[in-house]
């Protein structure tokens, strides 16, 4: 098993959060969940803003913020889902 592997924790989800591109225009982002701690999905938005607030995802940066999100998203326990308006790319 992967040092990574080991390091994210194991056990049923916390929360749920859906990160959704509102469109070419400042906020691109918004973050919503369907259940989950409040504290929790709060503090997860307000990473993900501070990942995401300028970068639509067409920018270079985005691919590596979705990254670091996802990986937040296993940390915190929290079932992840993107809206990007758009079906995704198949590969990558």
């Amino acid at each position: 098993m992967s040092q990574i592997a080991e390091e994210i924790p194991q056990g049923p989800p916390q929360g749920h959060a859906r990160v959704v591109y509102l469109g070419p225009v400042a906020p691109h982002w918004e973050v919503h969940s369907d259940f989950g701690d409040r504290a929790v999905i709060d503090a997860f938005r307000d990473r993900v803003m501070a990942r995401l607030v300028l970068v639509p995802p067409h920018d270079p940066q985005f691919r590596r913020n979705r990254e670091r999100v996802v990986r937040d998203a296993e940390r915190e326990r929290l079932l992840l889902e993107w809206d990007l308006g758009v079906p995704e790319e198949e590969g990558g």
